[in-house]
C-alpha cells in the first residue's frame, strides 16, 4: 500500500475525497464504486481514479441527483463504452 503501489486504504481514500469512510463504504455497496484491489486479508485499497469518482459523485449528490440517478448515470456510460467498443470492432 502507499505510494509504491499507488492504492490507499479505504479511511485514506475516504479523507482524500472529502467524504466519511462510511460514506465511502456505501458507495461501494451501492455500486457507485468498486475497490481497486482486494488484499487476501480482504482489505479493500483504492487509487487515485477511485478517489476522483467519489469527488465525483459527491459534487453531483451535493448538487441534487440522488445517488440512485448517479449510479444509473455510471452504468448507462459503461454501457456505452462497452457498446462504442463492440462497433468499432465490426
Amino acid at each position: 500500500m502507499g505510494p509504491k503501489t499507488g492504492l490507499v486504504s479505504i479511511g485514506k481514500a475516504a479523507k482524500e475525497a472529502g467524504v466519511s469512510r462510511q460514506s465511502l463504504q456505501y458507495y461501494v455497496m451501492l455500486g457507485l464504486l468498486e475497490a481497486t484491489k482486494i488484499t487476501k486479508t480482504g482489505r479493500r485499497l483504492f487509487d487515485q481514479k477511485s478517489i476522483e469518482r467519489v469527488k465525483l459523485v459527491k459534487k453531483l449528490n451535493k448538487s441534487g441527483y440522488p445517488l440512485r440517478a448517479i449510479r444509473e448515470l455510471f452504468l448507462e456510460g459503461r454501457t456505452r463504452l462497452g457498446e462504442g467498443a463492440t462497433d468499432g470492432k465490426k
